[in-house]
């Protein structure tokens, strides 16, 4: 799943929260031992109406030949002081299907540029003017399998750009419940919704008219912080017309050359020199 295998990893993909909206028991201060014992939890169901709008979106998305929007990812890190602090990235993604993507990333930290145009993938810095180049599979996703597993380079968006989203995003799903309408999320009316699996919490704001994802929130359920992990999705445009040259880097013609390879594994013999690593934020030399 995106959110949740790209910022999850076998769990959903995008997302957060807790059962927004759910009536939450008060405890009481002092507990007499003849007290009756608590009722029992309700059993894990997956709502009807939860579902619907989760199918709806991902619908939408995969009926897309084209399509184009913007990413701003924003997750917690913990600070020396305890309350955590949050880093941001923004990315600006085009997709042709079935074998075409881009994606630009320019802040806040190193800028990266990731291209695959049906045969090759490349990995572009433009600061520090390197370029990777390997050959790719012949769709996008089992080029985002490639790129996560040969160079360690994955997408917190990655359940949407995919063939079938609900697939990715479904994966695993224990619980899903409605929550209700929100009008102060996208710049539109959304549908709030909440689903689970055993590694993920995620929250998920879909437009009511489009049926456009807006937002997912995600929380894992294994992070004894539970840190939370933002996404905000906008400039959203279905089956645009793409200027050619688009799913090729045309600046990297002059870039030094490296390995496109997992940062944490170098082959005996390679130069120094680092290869290609994700999209990270920037973290301040000593953090407060």
């Amino acid at each position: 799943m995106m959110f949740t295998r790209s910022l999850v990893t076998g769990a959903l993909a995008l997302a957060l929260p807790f059962a927004a909206g759910a009536a939450t028991p008060a405890v009481p201060s002092t507990i007499s031992v003849d007290a009756p014992a608590a009722p029992a939890a309700n059993p894990l169901q997956l709502e009807p109406k939860a579902i619907d709008v989760l199918k709806a979106a991902s619908a939408r998305l995969a009926a897309a030949r084209a399509l184009s929007f913007t990413a701003v990812v924003s997750y917690e890190s913990p600070s020396v002081f305890g309350p955590s602090l949050v880093y941001t990235t923004r990315s600006d993604v085009t997709l042709q299907r079935p074998d075409k993507l881009r994606v630009v990333t320019p802040g806040d930290g190193p800028a990266t540029e990731f291209y695959y145009d049906g045969k090759t993938m490349t990995a572009f810095a433009p600061t520090e003017n390197l370029v990777a180049t390997a050959v790719a599979p012949a769709t996008i996703d089992a080029t985002l399998a490639a790129a996560f597993d040969s160079a360690a380079i994955y997408f917190p968006f990655s359940d949407l750009v995919v063939a079938d989203p609900y697939k990715d995003l479904a994966e695993g799903m224990e619980v899903a419940f409605y929550i209700g309408q929100s009008k102060e999320v996208g710049g539109t009316t959304t549908d709030m919704i909440a689903f689970a699996n055993r590694n993920v919490f995620a929250q998920v704001w879909v437009g009511v008219d489009d049926k456009l994802p807006r937002k997912l929130r995600a929380v894992y359920l294994n992070d004894p912080l539970m840190l939370r992990h933002d996404m905000d999705l906008s400039n959203w445009s279905l089956d645009p017309k793409i200027p050619a040259g688009t799913f090729a880097p045309a600046k990297a013609a002059s870039a030094m050359k490296i390995a496109f390879a997992r940062p944490d594994v170098m082959p005996a013999g390679t130069s120094a020199q680092p290869p290609m690593t994700p999209p990270t934020a920037p973290k301040p030399a000593k953090t407060p």
